[in-house]
């Protein structure tokens, strides 16, 4: 015996599920087209510096279909597909803009990751080292989009209602990305962090200190100073 669906079910899936399959599968797309993006703009960057010092190599590196990352100078910058569609909470400005309030569907968004690390912590696989977090970059179902974070990732990516996501586009983050790396650099721990060490630590890696380092990108994200004690914040 054959039972009818259950209509306000099938309508969730037709318009959400549907959409959200659509996204990613597009954004899995629009990622191995930025991720060429990002070769062309390393081989050209190591073609060119190899003129002025052949001791700075600009390396890309494919980590398959949902990762990737350039390596210059001291500097890493991962850039991370997420696997997952994201909306935002009813409180977020994305739904004060008439371009989505004309179509919710548009406020479904892919996501890439966009991360500075150490280039030495990937080289001696120093897994305790931090990244930092530069922005994240949504995609829509109409490939429109904008990036969230600081500095100017704050101001020119975020006009969602005009921005395509096309291969201009694209080059113009990856560069943003190398230029907001190369501006901040790597500080030294406070000394007393490395006031005691194991044994472990000292000969872990052949030789290397597998000590937690980090660099500082000239701001907090509002996670980190949401974890903060009240004192820090001040």
């Amino acid at each position: 015996m054959n039972k009818g669906c259950n209509p306000e079910i099938l309508k969730l899936l037709a318009e959400k599920s549907s959409t959200k399959q659509f996204i990613y599968r597009q954004t899995k797309e629009i990622f191995a087209q930025f991720k060429h993006v990002v070769a062309d703009i390393a081989e050209a960057l190591n073609n060119h510096i190899c003129d002025i010092d052949a001791n700075v190599v600009v390396e890309f590196i494919d980590e398959g279909p949902f990762e990737c990352k350039i390596m210059f100078s001291g500097d890493a910058v991962v850039f991370q597909m997420h696997t997952n569609v994201f909306t935002f909470e009813p409180n977020h400005m994305i739904w004060k803009n008439g371009y989505v309030k004309e179509d919710k569907m548009r406020a479904y968004f892919g996501v890439i990751h966009m991360y500075n690390f150490l280039a030495d912590s990937f080289r001696f696989n120093r897994v305790n080292d931090y990244g930092h977090l530069m922005g994240r970059l949504f995609v829509n179902k109409e490939k429109h989009f904008f990036v969230e974070g600081k500095r100017q990732f704050a101001f020119l990516f975020n006009d969602v209602a005009k921005d395509v996501f096309d291969e201009t586009r694209m080059r113009d983050i990856v560069e943003k990305c190398i230029e907001y790396a190369l501006d901040f650099d790597l500080t030294s721990p406070d000394f007393n962090q490395l006031r005691e060490i194991t044994i472990g630590q000292i000969e872990a890696q052949g030789g290397y200190l597998n000590l937690s380092v980090r660099k500082r990108l000239g701001f907090k994200m509002s996670y980190e100073v949401n974890n903060q004690p009240k004192s820090a914040k001040e």
